[in-house]
């Protein structure tokens, strides 16, 4: 069994495991429990009604948050040397072509993104060993292989998120930190819960969220009531 720390046990104290919440009141519990000495993400874990193994049944995508993740993020930009300009003018970290391959080969993984144009994923795939298990491949789904590069890059700045379902047909998607006000993190987690109702597989059948729940890094979670994640307006 997982030993907890005293500071864990005082936050599970302060909540009833058996009942689910309202989305705005889930909130207001995760910012009262006692705060770790960082300022820890906020995630929202949600359950879904689908077969991973089914490949018309993956649930993936991206959700831009209207307040931002709280995070700074390190963006690279593959591409040729026009849209490299662009991406760098717009905000990326390092943008280039020949000479970031060659980099990402020799094993430097130092940013969070990755976007590259259509016109280089010939080139890119060939780190897929590399970029794969860090989940950092560009795909089109996730807005990440795209000719528009400086719209890519500003959107993944300003709190641009991706998520795509675990073995177990589970999401896991930050949307802000404990520093962030009840209001933001409600209108974050309505932006996710309505890119994920709208990245529902054809084929899914019954229900689709079975469940979910709300916590901080170091936090218990708070369970949701599922009938609060319809898409909403």
């Amino acid at each position: 069994m997982r030993k907890r720390s005293k500071s864990y046990k005082k936050k599970v104290e302060k909540l009833d495991s058996g009942v689910k919440c309202e989305l705005a009141k889930a909130f207001e519990i995760v910012l009262s429990l006692p705060k770790a000495r960082f300022d820890e993400t906020v995630d929202i874990a949600i359950k879904l009604g689908v077969d991973p193994k089914q490949s018309d049944q993956n649930v993936r995508g991206a959700v831009s948050l209207p307040k931002g993740t709280g995070k700074k993020v390190r963006i690279v930009v593959i591409a040729d040397a026009d849209a490299s300009k662009k991406a760098l003018a717009a905000g990326a970290d390092h943008a280039g072509f020949e000479d970031i391959i060659s980099k990402i080969k020799e094993g430097w993984l130092d940013f969070d993104i990755l976007i590259a144009t259509p016109s280089t994923m010939q080139q890119v795939r060939t780190l897929g060993k590399v970029l794969g298990p860090k989940g950092l491949m560009p795909n089109p789904k996730t807005g990440t292989v795209t000719d528009n590069v400086e719209n890519a890059v500003k959107e993944s700045k300003a709190g641009r998120v991706e998520f795509r379902i675990d073995k177990g047909a589970c999401l896991h998607i930050p949307i802000g930190k404990a520093s962030f006000s009840k209001e933001d993190l409600l209108e974050n987690c309505h932006a996710v819960v309505n890119a994920v109702n709208r990245a529902k597989p054809p084929t899914a059948k019954g229900i689709y969220i079975q469940s979910c729940s709300v916590s901080t890094t170091m936090g218990p979670s708070v369970k949701i009531d599922i009938n609060q994640l319809q898409v909403i307006q």
